[in-house]
């Protein structure tokens, strides 16, 4: 072992040290790192930063755009929804089809991204359900690890480990590769935490710090809106058809609020804001609000041509991601006390309906269009989540009070989700079909997302995840460090030398927990950068194929179930679900355990060790 050797290995410990204390930020270590290899002369400056001109950097980086443009075209939240209808009342339905869909999410886009935006619906579902969130927590993380086994694209490790094999001059694996491991797995973590589900926490209670913050639902109870509530079909041969709904005067003829109208167009169907000008359709569907629960509706509807229609829950939470509510008070100076509802024309001036007064602390109910504001009086408008932020900037006649917690999950280009559709196919047909390389396709899907407008130039930019790409590129260098002073053949040589005797198989179970164990205190992706060339030097020392052993290096790296701190998947359900240290370590590390015997009998199936 060579002086320069010496002084690499005290480098990565040092880092590794830094990574599991997580101090400093991991991204400012790798930095440290850029800035230090070149001082000590270990590496050119080109070496250091050769990361950054790294295929799979950009790769990542690209995919991170894609994931936000489904996450703004508002399919990810889609899928909360069917989640939530799915499963009903069944916990073991909903832990199935919440790891279903976590792991068919995260195989296309951040699995972080996707347990940060699963966590307040799994969080919904528990109030609802009754249940603690330590039961479903654990899963939900899990299943996003399982997910970076599902294809090439899932997770930054799988992409190292490519990025390795065309650097030695190899095809690398294709994007459906990793697939029949990942489902196994899947499949075998969906058994198992069925099982382990019932030492996860079941007495505990969800708890929340402060004052919670206010939902539609509460917002409808407050102005008792559930009950007022329907869903109208407009018929052919209506009298309403093809005229404004200002002309029309519903609601102070009949007490027939408009708030909004569903429209079916082609495959889909668009939510329409309902402003004074929206002229009405046949095969419509409008979203009322009645004036008073107690109205017999059926003459009303007979006369005006419109049939009721099912409503299984409340039309704000179904259409919660574009319909929002928000409830306004009147600051001292405004003018706007003393006025009636109908002069406030909130409809032709804000495009928001009233539809709820509140007075003394009583939701108003009747026809309240004539009704005289006083200066307490609170109001509850409804309408496109854009209109309401634009209604924030009436500061001198209204004042927005704290909008309801579904405004975080606003999506602004909704609209356009059949077009990140498109673009998502059109990514993964090219992937698969390898007519031009991965980070081409990825970038051309970028270009084509932005081009259709479901995602702008600045929220691209947000939706890169800065520090993962530098965390990759300062731990790139550590990789060709070790090479030039033979770091990776002592390691190769040590894995020889400690169980070469037993075979093939015990080698590769060897290099899966060396990885998982490295991974368990260390950043993933950074073990999968120095993994990786251990791996494919260990292959080429036996003459064996580097793929298998390049694989269980890539499922080894996303099998960080063991510890909070191997990922930051873990460490974002381990506050919801109120869990300690150890509980990942009892219930990881059996999992774990499965996954090693599963990847040493499988991946040489897959991947043969010598092929003909």
């Amino acid at each position: 072992m060579n002086a320069e050797l010496l002084l690499v290995l005290a480098m990565l410990l040092l880092c590794m040290g830094c990574f599991a204390a997580n101090k400093p930020r991991t991204d400012v270590v790798a930095l440290v790192v850029l800035a230090v290899f070149p001082l000590t002369g270990l590496l050119t400056v080109q070496q250091t930063l050769a990361g950054f001109s790294d295929p799979a950097v950009i790769l990542i980086a690209a995919l991170f755009v894609v994931g936000d443009g489904l996450v703004r075209t508002g399919i990810v939240y889609r899928l909360g929804d069917w989640l939530v209808r799915v499963s009903g009342n069944s916990e073991i339905r909903l832990l199935i089809l919440l790891m279903l869909s976590v792991a068919v999410l995260g195989s296309i886009m951040s699995s972080t991204g996707v347990v940060a935006i699963f966590i307040p619906v799994v969080l919904s579902i528990c109030a609802r359900l009754n249940i603690a969130p330590g039961r479903l927590m654990m899963p939900l993380a899990f299943a996003a690890l399982i997910s970076g086994m599902q294809t090439l694209v899932a997770t930054p490790p799988n992409m190292v480990v490519q990025s390795e094999l065309q650097r030695q001059g190899m095809d690398g694996f294709h994007f459906f590769s990793f697939t029949p491991i990942g489902l196994v797995v899947l499949l075998m973590g969906g058994g198992y935490m069925l099982l382990a589900r019932r030492w996860l926490n079941p007495q505990l209670e969800a708890g929340q710090s402060g004052a919670p913050r206010l939902k539609l639902s509460d917002l409808a109870r407050n102005y008792r809106l559930k009950e007022r509530e329907l869903r109208l079909k407009v018929l052919p041969g209506s009298p309403l058809l093809e005229q404004q709904l200002n002309e029309l005067a519903l609601r102070k003829e009949f007490g027939i609020n408009v708030v909004a109208i569903e429209r079916q167009q082609r495959f889909r169907t668009l939510l329409l804001n309902a402003t004074g000008n929206t002229l009405v359709q046949a095969g419509d569907i409008l979203l009322v609000d009645l004036a008073d629960p107690s109205m017999e509706l059926l003459p009303s509807c007979q006369h005006l041509g419109l049939e009721p229609q099912p409503l299984s829950h409340s039309y704000f939470s179904f259409h919660a991601h574009e319909l929002g509510l928000a409830e306004v008070a009147f600051p001292p100076e405004s003018s706007l006390p003393g006025k009636t509802i109908q002069q406030l024309a909130f409809r032709s001036q804000y495009k928001l309906n009233v539809v709820g007064l509140r007075r003394k602390g009583e939701a108003l109910l009747g026809v309240l269009v004539d009704e005289v504001l006083q200066p307490a009086d609170k109001l509850l408008v409804a309408g496109n989540w854009k209109d309401i932020h634009q209604l924030q900037q009436q500061s001198r006649d209204f004042l927005v009070l704290s909008l309801p917690a579904e405004v975080d999950e606003v999506t602004p280009a909704a609209r356009k989700a059949p077009h990140a559709l498109f673009c998502l196919a059109l990514m993964v047909l090219l992937m698969v079909s390898g007519v031009v390389p991965n980070v081409i396709a990825a970038l051309i899907t970028c270009l084509l997302m932005g081009a259709l407008r479901c995602i702008d130039l600045n929220s691209a930019y947000k939706a890169i995840h800065w520090p993962s790409l530098i965390l990759i590129v300062g731990m790139l260098p550590f990789a060709l460090a070790l090479q030039q002073t033979g770091g990776i053949d002592l390691a190769v040589s040590s894995l020889l030398y400690l169980v070469g005797e037993r075979g093939e198989y015990a080698l590769l179970a060897a290099l899966f927990v060396l990885t998982a164990v490295t991974g368990s205190f260390v950043s993933n992706t950074a073990t999968a950068v120095l993994m990786a060339p251990v791996a494919v030097s260990l292959a080429n020392s036996l003459g064996a194929s580097p793929y298998p052993f390049a694989m269980m290096v890539a499922v080894a790296a996303s099998a960080a179930f063991m510890t909070p701190v191997s990922s930051p998947i873990n460490t974002l359900v381990l506050q919801p679900g109120k869990y300690r240290f150890f509980d990942f370590v009892r219930i990881g590390t059996p999992f774990t355990g499965l996954v090693l015997v599963v990847s040493v009998l499988l991946v040489p199936v897959l991947f043969p060790l010598y092929p003909a």
